[in-house]
C-alpha cells in the first residue's frame, strides 16, 4: 500500500452527499461553486499537501526549528509550503473575488485545511494563523491599516500571529500587564512580554504581525480594559525595513511540533515599540474572540486531521505485518496471518476511523454553519448562529481529546514499533497533544459549554441541537441496519436531556463552582452524543445509497460507514452511562477536597 495521510473520498461523502454544500450555490457569493469545483479545489489541495507538506513531515520534527545567536532558523522545507499555500489562493480563500480572494465556502476550505494538516500541520499551521490575524485586521482595522498589513499577509510575504498569553496570566487575560501608551504622533508606545507565540518569529517571511493584546494607560480593570494592537516585528520607514523592538528572548523546548516555532517575545525593551490600534480602546478582547472562534474549528480540524494521518499509518502497517496466528490455531507450522486479521485490532481501528471520520463531519457541519452565517437571513442565519456557538466547544474539544486517545491507538496498533522513531506514530502522539491546550484548555471548553452555550438565549441552541439529532433519528427509522443503532442514540440523547435539565437546576440555586466542578465530564459526554449523532447522518446517507445500488463498486465504501457506525454505537456510546452516573452525583468531591492531601 502507498503512504497515505488522508482519504479525500471521505472528505467527498461530507461535503456531496451528507451536506450538500453544493446548494450554498443559491446564495450569489457562493455561486461558483458546484460539485465538479468543490472537487477539482480538493485534489488540488491534495497536490499541495502531496508535494510541499508530506513529504517533510519527519524532517522537520528531525531537523526542529532553533533559536541561536537572536536567529530563529526554520527547515528549509517552510518557506516553499507557504508559498504553495498562498499561490494555491488559499490564505485569502474566503475573500471575495473583488478583495482578491476565491469566494470559497468555509466548508471547502476547511475540507482543504484538513488535507493540509493531515499532510504536515507543523508548516501549514504557519499559513492558517496568518490567515485569522489578517481576517481580524480586515474586519476591524482601520483602512490604512488594512491596506499596510492584509495583501502581504495573504499573499505569504507576512506571517501572523495571536500574541495573547503572558508569564503571570495563562489562560485568565484579564491578568495581562502588557501596557500601551498614547504618542502624539498618533501610535502607542507597547511594553511587556508575550510567551507561547506560536509561529512568532522566523525567517521564512519578510515580516511578522502580531495581534496583541495590551492595556492602554489608564484602562479599566479585567478583560473590559484590554485592547487590540497590530505590532509588527519590523516597521516601514521611508520605503526601508526598521526594527520594532520586538525580540524573541528563545523558543520553548515543546514535547512535539519541534517544527512550529512557539516564540518568547519582549516588546519594547529598548521602548521604541511601537503599536497600532484595532478598532476602539477597550474592545480588544471581544474582536480576538471573532479570531479565537476561527482559531478553535482550526485546532479541532488540526487534531482529526493528525489523527487521520496516524490512522492511515496504522492501517497501512496492519495490512503489511504478520504476526501470531487465530487464537484457533495452535499450528506453529502454519503461516502467521496480518495482524489487520486480529479481533483487537479491527477494533483499535474502528476506533481510529470512528474518531477521525465522525469528528471530521463535525468540523465540516460547524463549518456550513459558518457559511449560512455569512451568506443567510432570517432564521436560517438565526439558527446557524445558535448551533455553531453551541457545539464550537465540542468542534474543538472533541477532536483534541479523543483525537489523542486515537494516535494512541494507532501507537498500539505497531506495538514496540510503533514508540520508534522508524515509523511516524510516536511523532503524531507527540504533534497531537497539545491541540487540547491550544485555544484554551479542555476545561475552558466544558465551562464556556455548560456555564453560557447552554444557556444561550433561555436554552434555544440546546433545543435546536436536540430537535436536529431528533430529525436524523427519525430518518433512520427507514433503514434497518441503521434503526436500531440510532434508537439506542435516542436513549442517551434523553438522558443527555434530562441531565442537563438537572444541572441547569443546581446552577439557580448553587454558586458557580458546584455545577461548573465537573464541567469537562459533562462536555465529554456531550461531545460522545454530538458524534454519534453524526454517525447516524453518515450512516442514514450510506444506507439510502446502497438502497439505490447494492451492487456498485463503491458498495463496501458505504458499508464501512454503517460498520464504523455500528462500533461506534456499541463500543463508545455506552461510555457516557459512567459518565451520567457521575455527573448526577452530589458529591462533589473535587470542590471540596482539602489541597493538603494532594501532598
Amino acid at each position: 500500500m502507498a503512504e497515505k495521510y488522508i482519504n479525500l473520498k471521505h472528505l467527498k461523502f461530507l461535503l456531496h452527499d451528507v451536506y450538500s454544500i453544493a446548494n450554498l450555490q443559491q446564495y450569489d457569493y457562493y455561486k461558483d461553486y458546484d460539485q465538479e469545483a468543490i472537487d477539482m479545489t480538493l485534489d488540488m489541495a491534495k497536490q499541495i499537501g502531496d508535494t510541499y507538506l508530506f513529504p517533510f513531515y519527519t524532517e522537520m520534527d528531525k531537523n526542529k526549528a532553533y533559536f541561536k545567536e537572536g536567529k530563529v532558523t526554520v527547515h528549509e522545507s517552510l518557506k516553499p509550503a507557504i508559498q504553495a499555500i498562498a499561490e494555491g489562493g488559499w490564505i485569502s480563500a474566503h475573500e471575495s473575488y473583488e478583495n482578491g480572494g476565491q469566494q470559497m465556502p468555509l466548508a471547502l476550505m476547511n475540507a482543504g485545511l484538513f488535507v493540509f494538516y493531515a499532510a504536515n500541520a507543523n508548516a501549514a499551521a504557519y499559513a492558517f494563523l496568518t490567515q485569522g490575524a489578517a481576517n481580524l485586521i480586515k474586519t476591524f482595522a482601520s483602512k490604512a491599516l488594512i491596506d499596510a498589513y492584509v495583501p502581504k499577509m495573504y499573499n505569504g510575504q507576512w506571517q501572523g500571529t495571536m500574541a495573547l498569553t503572558e508569564p503571570q496570566a495563562g489562560s485568565s487575560l484579564s491578568d495581562i500587564t502588557s501596557a500601551a501608551e498614547l504618542t502624539e504622533e498618533g501610535h502607542y508606545a507597547i511594553k511587556g512580554q508575550k510567551i507561547y507565540i506560536s509561529g512568532g518569529d522566523h525567517e521564512a517571511v519578510d515580516n511578522v504581525v502580531h495581534l496583541m493584546l495590551a492595556r492602554i494607560k489608564g484602562a479599566p480593570v479585567g478583560t473590559k480594559g484590554i485592547s487590540l494592537f497590530v505590532v509588527p516585528k519590523y516597521r516601514e520607514e521611508n520605503g526601508e525595513f526598521v526594527s520594532n523592538d520586538v525580540t524573541t528572548a528563545g523558543l520553548f523546548g515543546k514535547m512535539g511540533q519541534k517544527g512550529y516555532v512557539a516564540a518568547h517575545l519582549i516588546m519594547g525593551e529598548s521602548d521604541n515599540c511601537r503599536g497600532y490600534l484595532v478598532g476602539k480602546e477597550h474592545h480588544g478582547l471581544s474582536y480576538m474572540f471573532q479570531m479565537m472562534n476561527e482559531a478553535r474549528i482550526s485546532t479541532g480540524m488540526m487534531a482529526a486531521a493528525t489523527a487521520s494521518a496516524a490512522y492511515y499509518a496504522a492501517l497501512q502497517y496492519a495490512h503489511e505485518r504478520p504476526q501470531g496466528r487465530h487464537p484457533s490455531n495452535k499450528d506453529p507450522q502454519q503461516a502467521q496471518v496480518l495482524i489487520i486479521e486480529h479481533a483487537d485490532v479491527k477494533r483499535m481501528l474502528l476506533f481510529q476511523k470512528s474518531i477521525v471520520e465522525g469528528s471530521a463531519s463535525l468540523l465540516i457541519q460547524c463549518s456550513l454553519y459558518a457559511d449560512q452565517l455569512n451568506v443567510a437571513s432570517g432564521e436560517t442565519k438565526e439558527q446557524a448562529y445558535l448551533m455553531l456557538e453551541l457545539l464550537t466547544p465540542i468542534a474543538k474539544s472533541f477532536p483534541s481529546e479523543f483525537g489523542t486517545h486515537a494516535v494512541s491507538m494507532g501507537m498500539q496498533c505497531l506495538g514496540g514499533a510503533g514508540y520508534c522513531d522508524d515509523f511516524p506514530l510516536e511523532q503524531y502522539y507527540r504533534d497531537i497533544r497539545v491541540n487540547s491546550i491550544y485555544e484554551g484548555t479542555t476545561a475552558i471548553h466544558g465551562m464556556d459549554l455548560l456555564g453560557r452555550k447552554i444557556m444561550l438565549q433561555k436554552g434555544a441552541a440546546f433545543k435546536l441541537f436536540v430537535q436536529a439529532i431528533q430529525a436524523d433519528l427519525k430518518t433512520a427509522q427507514a433503514y434497518d441496519e441503521v434503526k436500531p443503532y440510532a434508537d439506542q442514540l435516542g436513549q442517551r440523547l434523553k438522558g443527555l436531556h434530562e441531565l442537563t435539565m438537572i444541572q441547569v437546576q443546581v446552577a439557580m440555586n448553587n454558586k458557580p463552582e458546584v455545577f461548573l466542578a465537573d464541567a469537562s465530564l459533562y462536555l465529554e459526554y456531550f461531545g460522545i452524543v454530538t458524534i454519534a449523532w453524526q454517525w447516524v447522518k453518515m450512516a442514514n446517507k450510506a444506507a439510502e445509497i446502497l438502497a439505490k445500488d447494492p451492487t456498485s463498486k463503491e458498495a463496501a465504501f458505504y458499508q464501512g460507514k454503517i460498520a464504523t457506525m455500528q462500533y461506534y454505537m456499541a463500543y463508545e456510546l455506552p461510555k457516557t452511562l459512567g459518565l451520567h452516573e457521575r455527573l448526577l452525583s452530589d458529591d462533589k468531591l473535587t470542590l471540596k477536597l482539602d489541597p493538603t492531601y494532594l501532598d
